[in-house]
């Protein structure tokens, strides 16, 4: 039908071809010609196009193989790399429960890693975009479209609060620098963290300080945006974590964490132990959020998206490890007790740094370190969002980036102010459930417990069971038949098993 529709607008009234390059699923971009006409028939000719056609126009790709490597790496190494694994893998078995982590990565993460990134490069979109594409080309249901649904509304749940976090570790920054933490104590770092936490004005304001710097990277786009960011920012995240283990390395308690972390002791391996490794695993990859999907879409179509995956895994697993390295010699040498969470970075690396020579320097640098951790996590959290408004509605990239950064940080108003103003409202406890949650922890606890594994289901469910092996296997280039099939058999049935033990876990706690 196309062609003889541009044959009509080709006629009327002195029409001029205007060619466009178009992007089309799985990466198939072909050239169209769009005609400039300005008459009664061209309403009826881009209606009639408008059932062929995506929703927007191709967008960029990265520029390069590390280009988009040091993004997704970013993606996925977060805070939660840094003050949870580690002393998860202390206090449930050390290498033991090592073990148990690398192989639920291998086998439940890393094949819903894979298949994001499939469904990114055969959409060509934002999650609810891509999803939209390959469903109706592939004559699936409607409901698969709820995986871009879902992966877009948590990606901007857990940027609203996330930016709070963010906002803590550029203000950590810099104390450090100022010698805050010079002989600081155990009461004193105590102090400093809740009075800080009870201040909602210095709160909110750098919390919009971490926000603005999240919009100004999504500005300039793909290219000028978050590629120049993380080129530069991943490469100092490994060398300052590097830096840090150096110096773990000379300090006496190096000895003792190394000892914490890797000595093996089954009998800390308990079932709920085991569970902790699995539902790390898919936290750490940052599967289920939709930001290796919008990722995923910026590929080009001869990369090797499992080649991909293994090393985004990789570097991951090998951050958390350097982690637990650089921290805990820190929390030994003086005496410290080991926690996670912001505990472990708010309060007790504050006094490590405050009693050592040096401390405001290696704090600048710890702290840094961390801010970068959470910065290219944001990022791909607002891309998420920020895509998906220019190709529904059509919206400039600027005016979109401020219009998410704005809304986000608004939103983010509320989880700030349960650690202070709203810290009594607890507001799931009328229907017995929660009683002592803050309005932050339930929003926490709804997205990583139970929206993003229920996500993670879909996106295993959809692509291992409903979608065509052949329509798969051309998309993600694996080099031989064994490897997709076990890709596809972790995909079908190890993955969702990991995950309905989270969902499972979660719900009845």
């Amino acid at each position: 039908m196309l062609p003889e529709i541009a044959r009509i607008a080709e006629i009327a009234a002195g029409a001029k071809p205007l060619p466009f390059r178009v992007g089309f699923p799985q990466g198939r971009n072909r050239e169209l010609t769009f005609y400039q006409y300005h008459g009664p028939i061209s309403g009826a000719i881009f209606r009639s196009w408008g059932e062929h056609m995506p929703e927007y126009v191709a967008q960029s790709q990265w520029s390069s193989r590390f280009a988009f490597l040091m993004a997704a790496i970013g993606s996925a190494v977060g805070l939660g790399n840094i003050w949870r694994f580690p002393y998860l893998a202390g206090e449930n078995g050390g290498s033991a429960f090592l073990l148990i982590y690398v192989a639920a990565t291998l086998a439940m993460a890393m094949p819903v890693l894979i298949a994001e990134l499939a469904l990114g490069r055969m959409g060509g979109g934002s999650p609810i975009g891509s999803l939209r594409h390959i469903v109706r080309e592939n004559c699936s249901s409607r409901f698969w479209e709820l995986i871009g649904i879902l992966a877009t509304i948590c990606a901007f749940l857990v940027l609203s609060y996330y930016c709070v976090i963010g906002g803590w570790t550029l203000r950590y920054v810099y104390l450090a620098i100022g010698g805050s933490f010079a002989q600081i104590g155990n009461a004193g770092s105590y102090a400093m963290f809740t009075d800080f936490m009870a201040d909602p004005m210095a709160m909110i304001s750098w919390h919009l300080g971490y926000m603005l710097l999240n919009v100004v990277i999504a500005l300039g786009g793909l290219r000028k945006g978050i590629e120049k960011t993380v080129v530069v920012l991943m490469p100092l995240l490994f060398v300052l974590l590097f830096a840090m283990v150096i110096y773990g390395a000379t300090m006496p308690g190096f000895a003792t964490a190394v000892d914490f972390l890797f000595t093996p002791d089954f009998s800390k391996l308990t079932p709920f132990a085991v569970l902790s490794a699995i539902g790390q695993s898919f936290f750490a990859l940052s599967v289920g959020l939709g930001s290796m999907i919008i990722y995923g879409a910026y590929l080009d179509k001869g990369a090797n998206i499992p080649g991909c995956a293994v090393i985004i895994t990789g570097a991951d697993v090998l951050v958390a490890l350097l982690s637990g390295l650089a921290i805990f010699p820190l929390v030994f040498s003086f005496a410290l007790e080991p926690s996670s969470g912001p505990g472990l970075l708010f309060i007790t690396l504050p006094i490590a740094f405050g009693q050592m020579s040096g401390g405001a320097l290696t704090g600048a640098g710890f702290f840094l370190l961390v801010s970068v951790a959470a910065l290219t996590s944001s990022i791909s959290l607002l891309e998420v969002v920020v895509t998906r408004l220019e190709e529904r509605f059509g919206m400039t990239r600027s005016v979109a980036a401020w219009l998410v950064g704005g809304v986000a940080w608004a939103l983010g108003l509320v989880s700030l102010l349960s650690f202070n103003v709203w810290s009594g409202v607890y507001p799931l406890a009328w229907l017995g459930m929660m009683k002592t949650s803050s309005i932050f922890a339930v929003l926490d606890f709804f997205c990583l417990n139970l929206l993003i594994p229920v996500t993670a289901l879909l996106i295993c469910l959809y692509m291992g069971w409903v979608l065509a092996k052949g329509t798969i296997r051309d998309a993600l280039g694996f080099g031989g038949e064994a490897s997709f099939r076990s890709w596809r058999f972790c995909l079908r049935f190890v993955a969702p098993l990991g995950i309905i033990s989270i969902l499972a876990v979660a719900l009845l706690s």
